[in-house]
């Protein structure tokens, strides 16, 4: 057996079933360890062989693991052609293809010295660097730049070289920056000309120019830095990777004993293409290292931003509580908590930062900051909003708002709520019938000055609450229909006998599989509340 492994992007792996258990996860303490993942947990799933057949077991991951569609819950039988969701992953289980495995070369054993034979012709590198100019120079360029070097150093370097190799006295290195302007990246001397004409045949038209000597050249000669600096000869080349030119290489010296020559334009030329390749190279490892330093800090972001969220729902007597938030991203704006009131009552809040990511996420631990805050004056739900709203609303960045509802559960089922343009929640009352909890007011900070209104309902023995954030309700299916209010209603009648928990999970696994994948286009956030 066999398991093929692909994520969002890049190849996919292929791995043999041999060693058992083996484990899979976040953590790099995983036999497949996949640390850029943040949908899935430290050990979130493993592998284990029980005589002829494999089997797999879910560690009681976060964001759970999918096998054919379903969610898997106990030790579950894995067999050609079952597919696996795990975070990012797509997990394809095959059978081994049975090959037969030859050497790929073998050494046989010859009674002559290699060079011995008329037709055998041996060299070596030592040889090599000393049988030309040209050779030589792109022998040491391929040495000098093999080395792992940071991008602004690697331009010196290739600059020298150049100079080096054609013989040149002054130079200037140019690559396009962040605005696609060129810019001086390293340079020997100062005052160089170089007309337009000869930059756009460069740039444009991908072409090496040599003008031997300057003095002779009318577009040249009358410049004050041609004559400042007695230039006679210079060269201009592209440091081109494939068809995509990324700059130019220009030297120039004042000699009248040697002119730049043909032959030294096709070695700057092919020393330039080595370049740009290398540049390119280190510039792409640059990026991929700052990226992976930036997944890293989301990481420990997200692992920040999930102790701000409760670990688990309160006890509270006669009722059954339970809280899930689940971010489309590393981390997300959406919040959800529990608040004991010292007077019994207990405060259940759930809001949503417009926009995703990084921006979202700070703004949400703002918010959750002051909610905790409000805790010790045990306001009543419009006041707790009409507060939030003013203080945020003062500081909030241009363009962003949060929705946000706050209500007050007491031990008797009374239940009052202010609701500051958030989703209405449903109820589920114990006969069947599905009602939405109206009342809003204008969605969090945009106006300082804005009062909202308190409304109250009362939950019977049997009733079931549910809060939601729109990541819930707006999961469309492949055909770009929403789950809807109505989806999550007919989910309530099917599956309200089901214990909060449960029916958190169970809600997760349908929503995926009518996405019809296991991430979500937004955060997914769910707050239930069952009086017994």
């Amino acid at each position: 057996m066999e398991l093929l492994i692909s994520g969002l992007d890049g190849p996919a792996t292929r791995l043999e079933l041999g060693k058992s258990p083996l484990s899979l996860g976040r953590s790099v303490d995983n036999d497949l360890a996949y640390p850029d993942d943040p949908w899935l947990s430290r050990f979130h799933l493993t592998f284990h062989r029980q005589r002829d057949v494999w089997l797999l077991t879910d560690c009681q991951s976060r964001n759970g693991t999918v096998l054919n569609g379903l969610a898997v819950k106990e030790v579950m039988r894995i067999k050609d052609g079952d597919r696996i969701h795990a975070g990012h992953l797509t997990i394809d289980v095959r059978e081994s293809p049975k090959e037969i495995k030859r050497p790929v070369i073998s050494f046989v054993p010859d009674s002559e010295e290699p060079g011995t034979r008329e037709a055998t012709i041996v060299t070596s590198l030592d040889k090599l660097a000393g049988s030309g100019r040209v050779v030589g120079a792109l022998l040491k360029a391929g040495q000098e730049l093999a080395g792992q070097k940071p991008l602004e150093a690697l331009f010196e370097v290739i600059l020298n070289l150049s100079l080096s190799a054609v013989d040149a006295k002054r130079g200037v290195i140019l690559t396009f920056d962040d605005k696609a302007e060129l810019a001086v990246r390293c340079s020997k001397g100062e005052g160089f000309s170089v007309s337009t004409a000869v930059r756009d045949k460069v740039i444009q038209g991908k072409a090496s120019i040599v003008i031997t000597d300057a003095m002779r050249d009318d577009a040249f000669n009358r410049q004050d830095s041609i004559l400042l600096h007695q230039v006679r000869s210079m060269m201009a080349v592209p440091l081109q990777t494939g068809d995509r030119v990324i700059g130019l290489i220009y030297v120039d010296n004042g000699s009248v004993l040697r002119y730049f020559s043909p032959e030294d334009l096709d070695l700057l030329t092919v020393m330039a293409n080595v370049a740009a390749i290398r540049i390119e190279h280190v510039r792409l490892a640059e990026i991929e290292q700052s990226e992976k330093l930036m997944e890293l800090e989301l990481s420990q972001a997200s692992e920040i931003q999930q102790t701000l969220l409760p670990a688990c729902a309160p006890l509270f007597e006669g009722f059954d509580l339970a809280g899930l938030n689940i971010c489309c991203r590393t981390v997300g704006g959406d919040y959800f908590d529990f608040l004991p009131y010292p007077d019994g009552r207990l405060g259940l809040v759930v809001g949503d930062v417009s926009g995703k990511g990084l921006p979202a996420a700070l703004l949400m631990s703002s918010l959750q900051a002051r909610v905790q805050m409000l805790r010790e004056t045990m306001p009543q739900p419009d006041q707790a909003v009409t507060i939030l709203n003013r203080s945020i609303a003062e500081r909030c960045p241009a363009g962003k708002f949060i929705t946000f509802f706050f209500g007050l559960l007491d031990r008797h089922g009374g239940f009052e709520y202010s609701n500051a343009g958030h989703n209405y929640p449903l109820i589920l009352r114990a006969d069947g019938r599905v009602e939405q909890l109206l009342g809003n007011g204008m969605i969090m900070g945009l106006f300082p000055s804005v009062f909202y209104p308190l409304n109250s309902v009362h939950l019977e023995r049997g009733d079931l609450l549910a809060l939601y954030s729109d990541g819930v309700t707006e999961a469309a299916s492949a055909d770009d229909k929403e789950f809807g209010e109505e989806g999550l209603a007919e989910f309530l009648r099917t599956c309200g006998h089901l214990s909060c928990d449960d029916l958190a999970q169970k809600l997760v696994e349908q929503v995926r599989v009518f996405h019809g994948s296991t991430s979500f286009a937004d955060d997914f956030t769910v707050l239930f509340v069952k009086r017994l």
